[in-house]
């Protein structure tokens, strides 16, 4: 099992530097463009109208390659689901940015119904939610029986995690570094319990990254946009929840919480004092680009960030 995760990372891989040549040049024509905000960092602005929509090529890597090297079983079938979902609404939110011309594509409202359905279907899942509600406290052998709040939970890890890695994805190669120990941790776990099905998917989900990083370094030719992100959030989120592993995901995607707190602790913290500022801006890979770092130095060090998180993980887990 071990040689065919190998193979369906460097599958995911293959498939995302052969399709890359070929759909960048598309959506050049289709217009699909990337809008840059005026709010955000000046030099980002060149980056304007570089082609979006590039997380197409990693969800197609990602389910191609499972489909190739492993039998799909319901608990992959969910898993998939969840990425693949996610990645419809993306999708849906990219659409409306760069084809209808609206800026902030799905309201919040549009965009968390949408992730609430997705979850849903998951939580229908009696392979999963039906048969426990345990939830496991990293770095013990303690488990609690949340009941009914369990639901409640894994749709706060899903919204949390896709908006989180969301928010991760701005600047050039950045969530496709983070996210690469994430998933080689959540393959090392699932192989460990036993979840053949997840540690290929999760291999699969390395692969498509380097794959398009291979487009996506700096300076990059294509975005990844919601379409990517989000589906790379709901994949990582799949793992945590099919592994029994959700408390673990805060830490292992360490580098998604610090980038969704400091938006939300910079909007709280503007509100409350009258319009004055903790961080430069927010998310915080932005802080430290306006504090003069090159943005290649803030993706080097958010990756040997994701990457120490990541081992602590491992390290929380092999202490069940």
């Amino acid at each position: 099992m071990i040689l065919h995760g190998l193979w369906a990372l460097l599958t995911a891989f293959a498939i995302c530097a052969v399709v890359g040549p070929w759909l960048i040049p598309e959506l050049h024509k289709l217009h699909f463009g990337q809008s840059i905000r005026g709010c955000g960092p000046k030099e980002h602005q060149k980056k304007s109208g570089t082609p979006t929509m590039g997380g197409l090529m990693m969800i197609a890597a990602i389910v191609i390659s499972t489909f190739v090297w492993c039998e799909i079983t319901p608990a992959l079938a969910i898993a998939l689901w969840l990425l693949v979902g996610h990645g419809v609404i993306g999708f849906i939110d990219d659409f409306i940015k760069v084809v209808l011309k609206r800026n902030l594509g799905l309201t919040t409202k549009q965009k968390l119904l949408l992730q609430i359905i997705v979850a849903v279907v998951y939580m229908l899942y009696p392979g999963d939610v039906g048969e426990s509600h345990m939830l496991w406290i990293p770095g013990s052998s303690l488990q609690i029986d949340l009941g009914i709040w369990h639901y409640l939970l894994i749709l706060i890890l899903l919204v949390g995690t896709t908006n989180a890695v969301n928010l991760t994805d701005g600047l050039d190669g950045l969530v496709s570094w983070v996210t690469v120990p994430v998933s080689l941790a959540f393959a090392f776990i699932a192989h460990t319990v036993g979840q053949d099905g997840l540690f290929i998917m999760a291999l699969a989900i390395t692969g498509s990254c380097l794959g398009f990083l291979l487009f996506n370094h700096y300076p990059a030719k294509v975005f990844m946009g919601d379409t990517g992100s989000l589906a790379l959030g709901g994949g990582i989120a799949a793992l945590a929840l099919l592994t029994k592993t959700e408390l673990l995901l805060v830490i292992i995607g360490g580098v998604y919480v610090l980038e969704a707190l400091s938006v939300i602790i910079q909007v709280t913290y503007f509100k409350l004092s009258g319009g004055k500022r903790i961080f430069r801006m927010s998310p915080l890979h932005h802080h430290f680009e306006l504090g003069g770092w090159r943005e290649n130095k803030v993706v080097f060090i958010f990756t040997l960030v994701s990457i120490i998180f990541s081992l602590l993980g491992v390290i929380l887990f092999l202490l069940k």
